[in-house]
């Protein structure tokens, strides 16, 4: 059997890995040992070229999409022009391409509209794009319902959970612990039994820092995370701990949990990626290597488990597990979440708001327009200033992101 896959934000770092792990995958169907074999047919990219010109030379049967600006339209990829070309590049890839599956891995809001087309048309989707539901749950969530599509999480602690919940109740159905279904594949049946689930955060390259320390910090030191590899908004946010905060939204949309039943701790050791708690004390842990590739293939393969290529925890060498509780005096950003998902902001413009925000103060960062310490305070500064409204539409959820947007620029004096 063949399963197309397209592959959105195909020269990120989890864009190539899923490449890794496609390659690991049909070698195994090749040796029997995995049902399906994997044909990638699509891939978008913004500006790396010379990934981009690699990628459609392996994959020549793949449409490319280029969604940056013209200096990257008329470039060969493969020996041929890019199909798709423009700010909707990915999403018209999505439309107009024929598939089973959709990776998305484009960072950022910029994601939104390609992976929403994916859910309507009845797609699964790999989710690696946290900020699509972040921004948009309200409305991707409702669609996946109506289409059939399954939302299968990449981020190591939503796929740790989601692994946690199915270990318990495999294939379950039924609603949600709010009373609503959830778009997480299989449907996973969340009930009262289950008191909370909790993520784990390494505590990146700060977590022993002061305040004082952290407000001075670089960009070249935000980048400098100790245990994932990731680009630089991803680590940026982590050393902030919104990603974080983002993957407490993801987690409240992908599993139908109420904030209150959604903790984050510090696990330095990056071993433990989620646990769930339920109401006779139990916990069921997921454990492994720090290493994206474990999720995506775990992703990829669903509902198989079949042989993984990539590093496995030494027990003898592991060492001790230690947790501890998040400083919101040093991370303010990660108490940001909550206000998203209470029962007034839930299917409100509340996520867009702040994920927009999040995204240009880490660009104005990065540019070295702003310090360290200010990113978590703009974000709140939009979220307090901007309404939010209800989430009725992808158009709703775009105005309110240009109105944040427009917020922090206007903060940073861009």
């Amino acid at each position: 059997m063949v399963r197309r896959v397209i592959i959105l934000g195909s020269t990120g770092s989890i864009g190539t890995q899923t490449v890794e792990v496609i390659d690991h995958l049909n070698a195994l169907h090749e040796q029997g040992r995995f049902p399906h074999r994997l044909e990638v047919v699509g891939l978008a990219a913004r500006k790396n070229a010379r990934e981009l010109d690699r990628q459609a030379g392996r994959f020549p049967r793949a449409a490319v999409a280029v969604t940056s600006g013209p200096q990257h339209h008329e470039v060969e990829y493969g020996g041929r022009r890019a199909r798709f070309v423009g700010l909707d590049a990915a999403e018209k890839l999505v439309r107009e391409t024929p598939c089973e599956l959709v990776v998305s891995a484009i960072v950022g809001s910029a994601g939104l509209a390609a992976t929403l087309a994916a859910v309507e048309l009845g797609r699964d989707v790999a989710l690696a794009n946290k900020e699509a539901l972040v921004a948009a749950g309200a409305i991707i969530v409702p669609a996946a319902h109506r289409s059939g599509s399954k939302l299968l999480p990449i981020d190591s602690e939503h796929s740790g959970l989601w692994q946690c919940l199915n270990s318990v109740l495999p294939g379950a159905s039924g609603a949600a612990c709010d009373g609503e279904p959830r778009a997480c594949a299989p449907p996973v049946e969340c009930p009262s039994r289950v008191r909370r689930v909790i993520l784990t955060a390494s505590g990146g390259p700060f977590r022993t820092w002061t305040k004082e320390q952290i407000d001075r910090a670089t960009p070249d030191q935000a980048l400098k995370h100790p245990t994932w590899s990731m680009g630089a908004k991803v680590t940026v946010d982590s050393a902030s701990l919104m990603n974080k905060a983002l993957e407490i939204i993801e987690a409240h949309w992908l599993f139908g949990l109420p904030g209150e039943r959604i903790e984050a701790v510090i696990h330095p050791q990056s071993i433990v990626h989620a646990m769930a708690e339920f109401e006779d004390g139990g916990v069921i842990a997921h454990l492994a290597a720090a290493d994206m590739r474990i999720p995506i293939q775990h992703a990829l393969a669903w509902p198989e488990r079949s042989m993984g290529a990539w590093p496995r925890v030494d027990w003898t060498r592991a060492g001790r597990l230690d947790f501890e509780p998040p400083d919101l005096e040093r991370f303010p950003a990660l108490k940001l979440a909550y206000r998203v998902i209470t029962p007034e902001t839930r299917g409100t413009t509340a996520g867009a708001i702040l994920n927009a925000a999040n995204e240009e103060a880490v660009a104005a960062f990065l540019a070295g327009k702003i310090g360290f310490g200010t990113i978590a305070g703009l974000v709140e500064e939009a979220m307090e200033s901007i309404p939010a409204a209800a989430a009725r539409s992808l158009e709703c959820i775009t105005k309110a992101e240009a109105q944040s947007r427009a917020t922090v620029l206007r903060r940073v004096g861009t």
